[in-house]
């Protein structure tokens, strides 16, 4: 790690503008906003790409994985080559992988896999580096005012993207959204041309731990296309076990590397702290929720008819109850401390996901009931976010602060890239069994689609899953004062 006293940021007397906070806005959003709609539109892709749904759903949750890979590596990248030139990166990386999601032919997903993961790590380079340009270029209550416009970016994208994505695919054709992307990213570039450099500069001269990282990426990719192709490979196929023995060597091999080093690109030592190893678990479990929204979307498309945008305007409550409740997670926190927030939180999200698992239900019931659990989902992850930000990084020393933000934020990325794989993994391959699935009895209406209604309650009850263990982390390790464990 890097001492404070070995460090000194390069900036100028520049103070931020309003066209710095639009660019750096725009610059986010090509994550939230339009690499995210694959949530919705991913049966509209799988379609009209005549692929598989092993592979769109690989291809969904590829974004996110890479981008919680290279996190880390990339805010510390932007540290020592500058803030404005790993903007400029990931815009540039946004712009090409999206073309190539454009020009995807049908009948192979190389285009689409290339495009997705050339999005995450756009994602991995935006994130931390524009953040740190709002951190360096704005002061006080100015400051305070750029984050609400980052988070707004972020949170509100990840909110309006399935409604917005759905809109597009089924009005001028899901590709167009990627183009809009596409024309945003370059928007986005010139608004921020001309920002002074901001960077740190550093007599650390430690080389970059490339074996961890290596190490790391191996085992995660290996494990992500294990819980993607399982179910259609057979879990037992040479394939599959081969998968699985490379990631548990590749792990191991990584735990290794990073406990012994000296330069580790991952400090696991942060975990010692009970209350940050809390947080960010129950980061990563919220997160791996989005699995709900997959299955949820799908469902509705597939077997009540509903087009992509109706289908996206069932989480409309969603998108309002997140950016309304923010705050509220906020105040609750100045009075309360971390952990009653952070519990209720997740408790309001484990009731809201709750409640579009009653896939028994007719289809109009079904609809209203999942719109009722969608905003209560936005809920409980706006009272969550603030607080569990909060015990994270509130509860490290200062010269890891760095190092804890990236770790948090990676804990969020594959998170959601894990959750909807294995969410999707879940629903498709039970969607196959064959025979008369449990409790058949219990659904209404139709009963040619019982298997595919009884394989979504299952994906989805697995999201309840994750947030019960959320709380019980949370439980065991945030105390229940707003005590600092340094």
């Amino acid at each position: 790690m890097i001492s404070s006293n070995q460090t000194k940021t390069v900036a100028s007397n520049y103070r931020g503008t309003d066209k710095l906070i639009v660019g750096i806005g725009l610059a986010v959003i090509t994550f939230w906003l339009f690499a995210q709609t694959t949530l919705n539109i991913a049966p509209t892709m799988s379609a009209d790409l005549k692929i598989s749904h092993n592979l769109n759903n690989i291809a969904v949750s590829i974004t996110a994985l890479f981008s919680g890979i290279f996190i880390v590596v990339a805010g510390g990248l932007a540290d020592r080559i500058g803030r404005v030139k790993m903007t400029n990166i990931g815009l540039a990386l946004s712009v090409v992988g999206s073309f190539l999601i454009v020009i995807s032919p049908s009948g192979t997903a190389v285009f689409l896999l290339a495009g997705r993961i050339l999005q995450g790590l756009s994602a991995a380079c935006i994130m931390p580096a524009t953040l740190a340009l709002m951190q360096a270029y704005f002061n006080g209550k100015e400051r305070q005012r750029a984050l609400s416009f980052w988070s707004i970016g972020s949170w509100g994208g990840s909110g309006l993207c399935s409604l917005f994505g759905g809109f597009i695919a089924s009005t001028i054709g899901w590709r167009w959204i990627f183009i809009l992307s596409i024309l945003v990213a370059v928007i986005s570039y010139f608004l921020l041309r001309g920002t002074p450099e901001s960077k740190v500069v550093t007599t650390d001269k430690k080389p970059f731990d490339w074996t961890g990282l290596i190490a790391f990426i191996i085992a995660m990719v290996a494990l992500n296309i294990v819980i993607g192709q399982g179910s259609s490979l057979g879990w037992l196929s040479p394939a599959v076990l081969t998968g699985g023995a490379v990631f548990i060597i590749s792990a191991t091999a990584f735990f290794r590397i990073e406990t012994k080093g000296t330069n580790s690109f991952v400090d696991l030592t942060l975990f010692k702290n009970k209350t940050f190893s809390g947080a960010t678990l129950s980061n990563f479990l919220l997160n791996g929720a989005a699995g709900t929204l997959l299955v949820s979307l799908a469902l509705v498309q597939q077997e009540a008819g509903l087009s992509s945008l109706q289908s996206g305007l069932v989480t409309v409550g969603y998108l309002v109850a997140i950016l309304s409740t923010i705050r509220v997670g906020e105040k609750l926190l100045q009075k309360m401390g971390p952990r009653k927030p952070m519990l209720l939180g997740c408790f309001i999200t484990g009731m809201g996901i709750l409640l579009t698992s009653f896939t028994f239900l007719l289809a109009k019931e079904y609809i209203v009931v999942s719109f009722v659990g969608f905003t209560l989902f936005g809920v409980g992850l706006g009272f969550y976010a603030t607080p569990s930000t909060d015990a994270a990084l509130s509860n490290v020393p200062g010269d890891k602060a760095g190092s804890a933000s990236g770790i948090y934020k990676m804990a969020s990325s594959l998170g959601a890239a894990f959750g909807v794989a294995i969410s999707a993994a879940i629903f498709y391959g039970l969607s196959k069994m064959e025979g008369t699935p449990p409790m058949a009895a219990i659904f209404m209406g139709r009963t040619d689609n019982i298997e595919v209604r009884y394989a979504a309650g299952i994906g989805l009850l697995f999201n309840v899953f994750m947030v019960v263990v959320a709380i019980v982390a949370i439980m065991i390790t945030v105390p229940k004062t707003d005590k600092s464990n340094i």
